[in-house]
């Protein structure tokens, strides 16, 4: 049997500090009906994290009379949907603290985990010369393959979040466990997804070089397929699993548990048909991500005039603030055109609302793949969508001769039902492969293009719920996918 010991976690955290840590205060948390065991391995110094001893109100059914103990309960929720959800005689430990991770007070690292050891060649393994998580290693060996007293995934998360300036102030963790965090993030949620990883959820190849570990592949590999080629990361060599690593679209899980779900879980694709008098080579489809706020996108389309917003010297239309009265004007009954920056997405939508805008459509002000718009706030009742700054300064060219009123540039905001949102020509869901290589979050991740949004993607959303099976999400029937 061959093991190698990984921290799982991003640059530059020490596994050698982590595992001194480790202490012996752990906590059974699974329920009295779940198929697998998860214990709680609490790696925590006294007086910080788990074991703050701040004092705090009950918040969404989480009762803990500490900030420590609500982070533990919390930690607790997540381990029992984990556990009933699975199927393993062998319990899991989840070596876990909170530590202050990278932020500023605009982003954030919430957390990372991964597998503490792999393992290929031991008893029982469905493929010989294979890398499994050490979880997954001891379910299918039937006893626990790991080194003894060592956790089988180590998971941190950042415990500054919201509690001080420069770490996403006012923006922290919400402890409840009733997924109703509102304008905060989510803890349950960010616990899900992370325990996922080290689950399984995640490659051992080395994404940015195409490098296997000591030779030898994952066994996530045998599912990734690069969906203009028809070759499997195993069929490739390390140039080629580098190329996909970074191919925007190009790569794909072919999972049989994954693909037989994707029709039950994600909805049609969003798109925004482009025509009119004076769309000229506009004229087409435009790709589209989704706003986690405002109406969703349906067959019934949403249409009217495109026109740009224009309030700053630039010629940008940022949208930030009340809109003036040309552009009150030219955007009444139409869809606003506004550019990224400076405000949240739900403020331009009010304001362009507000002024008797159909629609907005929001372009990007840096090149980059497509992604959706965050935010929530009830009171945007206009659909809104996002576009890539190119496609943004194309459609810009096409506005150039329009009226105070009219552009002749018609915009159709509506579903394109013979694609699933997030899905290639087959139907297979795509990974996140950005053509900028994103360490720790490239290949390990479904795509940001699926909708819903789903619980493993790079980066959390609002409207994720805590359930990791179709028909909401594609978690479970990926792990399903590795042998779990």
């Amino acid at each position: 049997m061959r093991t190698v010991k990984r921290s799982g976690q991003a640059p530059g955290l020490k596994l050698g500090l982590l595992a001194a840590a480790l202490t012996l205060a752990c906590a059974a948390m699974a329920g009295a009906q779940a198929a697998a065991t998860i214990t709680i391995v609490n790696q925590n110094a006294p007086g910080v994290g788990f074991n703050d001893p701040t004092a705090v109100a009950p918040v969404g059914g989480n009762a803990g009379a500490t900030l420590g103990q609500q982070r533990l309960i919390a930690f607790q929720q997540a381990a029992n949907i984990w556990g009933a959800t699975l199927t393993s005689n062998v319990p899991i430990r989840v070596g876990a603290s909170f530590v202050p991770l990278s932020c500023t007070a605009s982003s954030a690292v919430l957390g990372s985990a991964g597998a503490y050891e792999i393992f290929a060649d031991f008893p029982g393994a469905p493929r010989a010369t294979t890398w499994y998580p050490g979880a997954l290693a001891s379910k299918l060996a039937g006893t626990d393959q790991s080194t003894p007293g060592f956790p089988h995934i180590i998971a941190r998360f950042n415990s500054r979040l919201g509690l001080f300036p420069d770490c996403l102030p006012g923006a922290g963790f919400y402890l409840g466990l009733d997924n109703q965090a509102g304008g905060q993030i989510d803890l349950v949620a960010v616990l899900l997804h992370e325990m996922a990883h080290g689950l399984g959820f995640q490659t051992f190849t080395d994404s940015e070089t195409g490098e296997l570990t000591e030779g030898i592949a994952s066994i996530w590999d045998y599912y990734l397929l690069d969906n203009r080629t028809n070759k499997s990361w195993v069929e490739m060599v390390d140039a080629e699993r580098a190329a996909s690593a970074v191919s925007g679209t190009g790569l794909s899980w072919n999972g049989p548990n994954v693909t037989a779900a994707v029709p039950l879980v994600l909805a049609p694709t969003s798109v925004m048909r482009i025509g009119g008098a004076a769309a000229g080579n506009t004229a087409g489809n435009v790709n589209v991500g989704d706003a986690s706020f405002g109406p969703p996108l349906g067959r019934t389309a949403v249409a009217g005039q495109l026109m740009p917003v224009i309030d700053q010297p630039t010629g940008l239309g940022l949208a930030c603030t009340p809109l003036s009265g040309a552009n009150r004007l030219a955007v009444r009954g139409n869809i606003a055109l506004v550019d990224r920056g400076v405000c949240a997405f739900t403020e331009k939508a009010k304001n362009v609302q507000l002024a008797g805008a159909i629609g907005m459509v929001v372009a990007d002000n840096a090149p980059g793949d497509l992604t959706g718009l965050g935010g929530a706030d009830d009171a945007v009742v206009i659909p809104a969508v996002r576009i890539t700054q190119q496609a943004g300064v194309t459609l810009k060219a096409a506005l150039t001769r329009r009226s105070r009123t009219t552009s002749g540039v018609v915009a159709s905001l509506t579903v394109n039902q013979q694609r699933l949102a997030g899905t290639d020509a087959a139907r297979r869901i795509r990974m996140y492969t950005p053509t900028e290589l994103s360490p720790g979050s490239s290949v390990s991740h479904y795509t940001t293009d699926a909708k819903p949004n789903l619980l493993m993607e790079p980066a959390i959303s609002g409207d994720l719920s805590h359930e990791v099976t179709p028909p909401r999400d594609l978690t479970y029937p990926l792990l399903k996918d590795i042998g779990w």
